[in-house]
């Protein structure tokens, strides 16, 4: 579960990124999280993994508030930045290795989670050789791979499809709904509004960091017939 309450997040004392923001992420739901860039979406995610502080209101993970206790929050995270390029001088398994140290994940069950998870990605057979020789969307397939190896209740995904290839979002999309059919949780922003149509059990919409929507696609399709969600995201954003 993810809770969001009056949380605000200005840069540089002027830039107001988030303003006395709330949502609830409850058990068992995928929810799609979108907005416009520059809308503060990438600052909400930062901000649910403890990379970023809030100015002010409480974030709170699995009944963990993120500033008070750390550790303990980040535990139950599967994080999925927005750039995959990190520790390109490390091999692919080194690296896997180096995140399952991290979250003192078992070896024999870290064996098992990347075995499965590399063969569902095709990465398998470069796992051996350095990040650096990697394609963005293999580098991307690797940052999966280490979010998901300790087996968090929550994943929190910034825009996790970005240059994945058809098969590997299918199967990234696959994983998320297994996820939550097993009463987790998944939060991920996205661009593509057809993905956050078919995948999403609700949607998030935010602009200059105020929440212009939340709940599910049914109530806001019932809300605005005839339209579908990229008509009803561009009117409510001011793009139409």
């Amino acid at each position: 579960m993810i809770e969001l309450k009056g949380v605000s997040k200005t840069y540089n004392g002027k830039i107001k990124a988030l303003d006395n923001m709330d949502f609830t992420v409850g058990d068992g739901e995928l929810v799609g999280f979108i907005g416009p860039n520059g809308s503060g979406k990438t600052t909400t995610i930062k901000l649910l993994s403890g990379v970023l502080t809030p100015d002010s209101g409480t974030v709170t993970v699995n009944g963990f508030d993120v500033n008070k206790e750390p550790l303990k929050a980040k535990a139950s995270i599967g994080y999925i930045a927005d750039n995959p390029d990190v520790f390109l001088r490390l091999k692919g398994i080194e690296f896997l290795n180096f995140i399952g140290d991290v979250y003192k994940t078992p070896a024999d069950e870290r064996k098992k989670t990347v075995d499965e998870l590399a063969e569902r990605f095709e990465l398998t057979n470069a796992l051996n050789s350095q990040i650096l020789s990697y394609s963005h969307g293999m580098r991307q397939k690797l940052m999966v791979i280490a979010a998901l190896m300790h087996k968090p209740k929550v994943w929190i995904l910034d825009e996790p499809m970005t240059g994945l290839d058809p098969k590997s979002s299918f199967e990234l999309k696959a994983l998320m709904r297994e996820h939550t059919k097993a009463g987790n949780s998944v939060f991920f922003s996205t661009h593509v509004l057809e993905v956050a149509e078919k995948l999403c059990d609700k949607v998030i919409i935010i602009k200059k960091g105020h929440k212009l929507y939340d709940g599910t696609l049914a109530e806001l399709e019932k809300r605005n017939k005839d339209k579908n969600l990229e008509d009803i995201f561009l009117e409510l954003t001011g793009k139409q």
